[in-house]
């Protein structure tokens, strides 16, 4: 595990803000030289920064809904993991698939242009893949974005 100090902090939380931000811009803010912050930020994307990532507005291109989905698998045995996991991520509208822990063995997060767009997503792709048994559906009201994971 890498130590952070509260400059570390600060910057995690201003990227997690606009990551698009410069050095200089974050020394600016931060009260740093822009060569110190450079490294600084440097060290973090070493260390602890995964990536950037834009963030696209899914209405915009045409995706109004956005639909949870809570699948059990019919028989564990008989399917496996690795199949359905290849066969759900191979669905465009399908953008993100979580293994999990619980009711459900796995959780997706599907957009679509509307309800029954969803629906025929729903039946034609999602229901007709290897073992995919009970299925549980919440569409997503409204949204709000958390700056991140650190509590600064």
């Amino acid at each position: 595990m890498t130590s952070f100090d509260d400059i570390d902090r600060k910057i995690l939380l201003e990227l997690s803000r606009d990551a698009d931000q410069n050095a200089g811009k974050l020394a600016r803010k931060l009260g740093l030289s822009q060569p110190a912050t450079w490294r600084r930020v440097k060290k973090l994307e070493k260390n602890v920064i995964k990536g950037y990532r834009i963030n696209l507005s899914k209405e915009q291109l045409g995706f109004g809904v956005t639909v949870f989905l809570g699948i059990k698998l019919a028989t564990k045995g008989r399917v496996s993991l690795v199949d359905f996991e290849r066969a759900v991520t191979s669905i465009p509208e399908v953008q993100s698939v979580q293994h999990v822990l619980g009711l459900y063995d796995y959780r997706l997060k599907v957009v679509s242009k509307d309800l029954s767009d969803f629906e025929r997503v729903l039946r034609r792709r999602i229901m007709n893949l290897p073992g995919v048994g009970n299925v549980e559906a919440n569409v997503l009201l409204s949204e709000e974005r958390r700056v991140g994971p650190l509590e600064i």
